[in-house]
């Protein structure tokens, strides 16, 4: 493990902790939307969850930018490679209905959760990093659940929008904290 001068350290958890403000408004706001939409797979709606993943790969480039001083930042370089991936299986999946939208969304939660929690792993020395661990890890339970959703006969994209509020909480939490660990690093 790389040992980071404290000016670095505190640089990158102000930079996280923007970020993961950012990250909490736009989930909150991205949820609302896909919560009155939730019922009708249109293009508008398509549209919708294609942004997620898309919203994650710029957050994940801006989070790497701002980490590259710690070290290696391949995880985040995943998360961009799975969230496009994701992005574009959605687009894909929105034609065949809302079945396999939540089968595509469903391996990519799981997928990028393992990606946040080994990343938050190795941040911990940040600070603030616990909700992001779990975070994770509740994405890839949210991740099979999604995918065992896809099988029931009233499958509805409603879990979904409970699911970015979830995880935009655990990015204000982590905000928080992280604005904590500053103070008494200080």
């Amino acid at each position: 493990m790389t040992t980071v001068a404290p000016s670095t350290t505190d640089r990158i958890a102000a930079a996280l902790r923007r970020l993961y403000f950012v990250r909490f408004g736009f989930a909150v706001a991205w949820a609302a939307l896909l919560f009155v939409t939730k019922s009708d797979l249109g293009p508008a709606t398509i549209a919708l969850l294609v942004l997620y993943p898309l919203f994650d790969v710029g957050a994940a480039v801006v989070d790497a930018r701002s980490a590259r001083a710690t070290g290696p930042v391949r995880g985040l370089y995943v998360n961009v490679a799975i969230s496009l991936l994701a992005a574009v299986g959605i687009a894909l999946a929105g034609a065949s209905g809302v079945p396999a939208v939540l089968r595509v969304w469903g391996a990519w939660a799981i997928v990028s959760g393992l990606v946040q929690l080994i990343v938050g792993v190795g941040r911990r020395e940040l600070g603030g990093q616990w909700p992001m661990i779990l975070s994770g890890g509740i994405s890839v339970l949210a991740g099979a659940s999604f995918i065992a959703m896809a099988s029931a006969a009233n499958s509805s994209l409603a879990s979904i929008a409970g699911y970015a509020t979830v995880g935009g909480i655990f990015f204000l939490v982590s905000a928080l904290r992280l604005g904590r660990a500053a103070e008494n690093r200080g």
